[in-house]
């Protein structure tokens, strides 16, 4: 009788799963495709009906998750506000004349944009647009500036502040300090490998370069540096402890609505309501889609399917290194079709019982799986930075895809040596973060 019942049950679970693969094959969004199979899956298996009110409420009843809609809006009001347009000319002012100037340009801004808002799709959606123009206008294939801009956005959600990372820090109760912090090497390290494959094409194709001009860099520099501090603001926060993430977040949109509407004068009130309203629609979907992940996660754990995956990945070996190797292909694999915020939400609660019984930290492994995650939104055929670079440019899918495979080598790299050389994430965040 009892294992008569446990079938029936096995049963119910692969209905469960079959929903939730057909309604992601035939294009059903993914915080429906999670939402409605989690509900289904409750049904199936007779859960009671507040159990869905109540796990998806819990999922988003998290005062770190605040932050999440704030750092949203300041890089809103950052790219409406036209500060974007001030950290390129900088940094084209600054790399510019390197072989390959605007793409190491294109580089250096999205790691001072990535210090502000935390996101891949605000850099590759806004700063993406002014890097792109500026790099086509200059003889750069368009193709060619659309990888650069991609695959420079990923560095976005690694370099402090990162909504991945606070999403990571609420689900596995993990300091978003340290885990910020921990960002901050592998976050620079990815630059420099991008730059060095940029220069090499540009060595090989003659690539036009800027040349150097110290006056026109001090005058950028001086014209841009209220922009260019407000990463050290938040940094210096964090290691100092004068403010935690979420208020860090409320710093941030303070300092660039100042800035833009006190300084610059690049934003009024009608831009201002159309980056609450953009704002306030890309939060309710990043937060739906960890509410909704949080029940179908509450549905694995309860029927046993997170242990039994756990079990598995720990029948294939017991040694750390093949086992990091394992989890770092399939999250690159997930992440090539599916939200960042969705998966950490769905694999935590199964990873972190094999990452704790490795005895990984949880920090390095927390930096290693949102880097793995990156990675995957500019990987073909289905990232999504790379649908948001062809839709702003205008550049055929088919083309961005060829020009994009270069530039996962450089970040695959940083990648391994991220995974099997901690201290390149937890060195600076021991040091600095008590």
């Amino acid at each position: 009788n009892t294992r008569g019942q446990q079938q029936r049950r096995d049963g119910k679970m692969t209905i469960f799963f079959i929903t939730f693969i057909i309604l992601l094959l035939i294009g059903v969004p993914i915080s429906i495709s999670i939402g409605a199979s989690a509900v289904l899956g409750c049904l199936v298996l007779d859960y009671p009906l507040m159990v869905i009110g109540q796990k998806m409420v819990t999922g988003v009843d998290s005062y770190l998750l605040i932050a999440i809609p704030l750092f949203i809006l300041a890089g809103n009001l950052m790219n409406a506000g036209k500060i974007t347009d001030k950290i390129f000319s900088f940094a084209k002012e600054l790399v510019g004349w390197i072989p390959g100037g605007l793409g190491h340009a294109n580089i250096v801004a999205s790691i001072i944009f990535a210090g502000m808002s935390g996101s891949a799709a605000a850099d590759a959606g806004g700063l993406g647009t002014i890097e792109m123009e500026a790099m086509t206008k200059n003889g750069y294939r368009d193709n060619f500036s659309g990888a650069v801009t991609a695959a420079s956005s990923v560095i976005g959600p690694i370099f402090p502040p990162s909504i991945p990372l606070i999403i990571y820090g609420a689900t596995a109760s993990v300091s978003v300090a340290k885990l910020f912090m921990g960002g901050v090497l592998p976050g620079l390290l990815m630059g420099v490998a991008l730059m060095v494959l940029v220069f090499i094409f540009a060595v090989k194709y003659r690539f036009e370069r800027h040349p150097f001009d110290i006056i026109a860099l001090s005058k950028q520099f001086f014209g841009s540096i209220l922009s260019l501090i407000t990463p050290l603001i938040i940094l210096a926060g964090f290691t100092s402890g004068s403010f935690t993430p979420t208020e860090a977040s409320s710093i941030a949109v303070a300092y660039s609505l100042v800035i833009a509407v006190v300084v610059y004068h690049t934003i009024d009130w009608k831009a201002f309501k159309n980056c609450l309203l953009e704002s306030a629609i890309t939060s309710a979907n990043t937060l739906f889609i960890i509410g909704t992940s949080t029940l179908f996660t509450y549905v694995l754990v309860k029927e046993g399917a997170s242990k039994a995956i756990a079990d598995f990945i720990l029948g294939i070996s017991s040694n750390p290194e093949v086992i990091l190797l394992i989890i770092n292909v399939v999250l690159l694999i997930l992440g090539m079709f599916m939200e960042p915020g969705a998966i950490l939400t769905l694999m935590l609660p199964v990873l972190l019982p094999i990452v704790k019984d490795l005895n990984i930290d949880l920090v390095h492994f927390g930096v290693v799986m949102v880097l793995n995650l990156m990675i995957g939104q500019v990987t073909p055929p289905f990232g999504v930075c790379l649908f948001v670079i062809s839709d702003v440019a205008k550049i055929k899918l088919d083309k961005l895809y060829r020009s994009i495979i270069p530039f996962l080598a450089p970040l695959i790299i940083v990648l391994l040596m991220c995974t099997y050389i901690p201290d390149i994430v937890i060195w600076l965040p021991n040091l600095l973060v008590k």
